[in-house]
């Protein structure tokens, strides 16, 4: 064993992981199977809110932790990537909203007519993440704490040489922890010039398609999907065509936006986090923390905090 703690996958929840923990004293390695911008997490839209992730009651409180967090990387923006933005929660219960974040998100209110024509939506100010900035940020961050990373495929957990290991491979648990639990949820969006929109919008609609508009610097995205068991990281043209569709229908002005590019990941789902302590073959520590679904930007914080408590205090 050379020492210290080896994080097991390289994305927004792996790189969090790995900076709580060299922060507090560890000496953190991050082994990754591709690099942070050619993950899952490098495809995200970006905006804070728990989607797609189970259990609620967990995940609420590692988002409201979280949101801390990014409130306070919104001052430096562009440096973090972390930005607080207005927007409209389509299909929204203020009620329901204010039941688990009363007095952490401030200035809810009903949307108007004029910013979501549906009715029914819920205005915000939430924090809105451009990832293929926040990522190197992080990277960066943990290089600060003297945290490396390195570009290697993992076969087994065991491989990892030190005496704690902690499990962040995401979609890669199927086969590093046996866990046919986790499965893709394939998202797709498409990333198009600007034509003016300021505020996001997020909208499930009368279809039941999740529909998005995310201004980040530079771009709109458009989204999205969320297909269950689908592993085609393959952009599907008639899928780009009619997320574009739906996102005209809220805003028009975006129907003629040129488009950049096509994007795709797979959101590593599963009934519920996996967030534990458990032990490899040879007995040494393994902390699971991975299957956050379309929500491992929202609770990195609050679940990276957790994780780091489960690996325990850093050898004096």
């Amino acid at each position: 064993m050379s020492g210290g703690v080896i994080v097991v996958g390289g994305g927004v929840i792996g790189l969090t992981t790995a900076v709580v923990l060299a922060e507090r004293g560890h000496r953190v390695r991050v082994w990754t199977r591709e690099p942070a911008e050619r993950t899952t997490s490098a495809v995200a839209g970006g905006l804070w809110w728990p989607y797609h992730i189970e259990p609620v009651e967990s995940a609420r409180a590692w988002a409201l932790r979280s949101l801390e967090v990014y409130e306070e990387l919104a001052a430096r923006p562009d440096r973090t990537g972390v930005r607080l933005v207005e927007g409209v929660l389509g299909e929204t219960d203020p009620a329901e909203v204010e039941g688990w974040a009363a007095g952490r998100l401030t200035g809810l209110r009903a949307a108007t007519a004029r910013e979501y024509p549906r009715g029914g939506g819920l205005w915000a100010r939430l924090p809105l993440v451009d990832m293929p900035a926040h990522l190197p940020w992080l990277r960066e961050r943990l290089a600060a704490a003297g945290g490396t990373v390195e570009v290697r495929a993992v076969g087994d957990l065991a491989e990892a040489d030190a005496p704690v290991v902690v499990n962040c491979s995401g979609l890669g648990a199927r086969e590093l922890a046996a866990d046919p639990a986790v499965r893709p949820v394939r998202g797709q969006l498409v990333v198009v010039e600007n034509p003016g929109v300021g505020t996001w919008l997020v909208s499930t609609g009368a279809d039941g398609e999740p529909t998005y508009l995310l201004p980040q610097p530079g771009r709109l995205l458009l989204g999205g999907t969320a297909e269950e068991d689908a592993w085609s990281t393959e952009p599907d043209p008639a899928v780009a065509e009619a997320i574009v569709r739906r996102c005209a229908a809220l805003r028009p002005e975006v129907a003629g936006a040129r488009v950049l590019e096509h994007r795709v990941g797979l959101r590593p789902a599963r009934p519920a986090v996996r967030l534990e302590r458990g032990t490899l073959p040879d007995g040494r520590p393994v902390v699971h923390h991975y299957g956050h679904g379309g929500a491992g930007v929202t609770v990195a914080w609050g679940c990276a905090e957790e994780a780091a408590g489960l690996v325990g205090p850093a050898a004096s």
